[in-house]
Formats: structure tokens, sequence, C-alpha cells
């Protein structure tokens, strides 16, 4: 099964460790709006869960994945009230997520 499906899977059944078993234990999360950096450590359980019921995502899809990269778009709404259209692009390393960046266009919230 590719990761892609593993990680989607993990997400509907509010799995978190079969989720963060998706991650290195060295992964690094880069945000690019801000430049600041986050690591697998630097989250909790509780945290992720609430993510997962409080942003909401639609038309989320694998644009492309193969052993080295794993690439993903989803339009998202956030609870601020803003929506935005997310890509991620995910590096691998030995079959699992080691870094990430992402960007967002803003979109109208009509």
């Amino acid at each position: 099964m590719a990761l892609y499906a593993k990680m989607q899977t993990a997400k509907n059944q509010r799995d978190v460790a079969a989720f963060t078993a998706c991650y290195q234990d060295d992964w690094e999360f880069l945000f690019h709006s801000t430049g600041r950096i986050m690591r697998r450590g630097d989250d909790t359980e509780q945290a992720m869960l609430e993510r997962w019921e409080t942003f909401v995502e639609e038309a989320e899809r694998c644009l492309y994945e193969n052993d080295d990269i794993l690439e993903t778009h989803a339009l998202v709404s956030f609870p601020n009230g803003t929506r935005d259209a997310v890509m991620m692009v995910h590096r691998k390393k030995d079959g699992l997520i080691w870094r990430t960046e992402t960007g967002s266009t803003p979109l109208p919230t009509g």
C-alpha cells in the first residue's frame, strides 16, 4: 500500500499512532509563511486529533507519489474562517516522510 493510502486510512480511523508511524523520527516541517520549523516531537496526539476535527479538508488528493516524494493537494477551511488551497510536498527517506514543506493560496470564503 502506498504511504498516502496508509496515512489516509489512519486519519480516517483517527489512529494517531498509525499516522505518525509514516514519519521518520527526525521529520521536520517547514512553514514557508513564517519560516517556522516543526519537528515530530513538537506535536501531541491531542493537538493532532484537534486539527483533524477542526481543519475541514475537501477534495484532498495525492498528486504524485514515488519512493522519493509524496505531493498532495486539498482545499482546507480553518477554524478562523479562512479557506486555502494547500499543497504539501513530503520528501521521503527509507519509505517514510522525512521533510515536509507546504504552500497555500487563500481562497474566497464566499
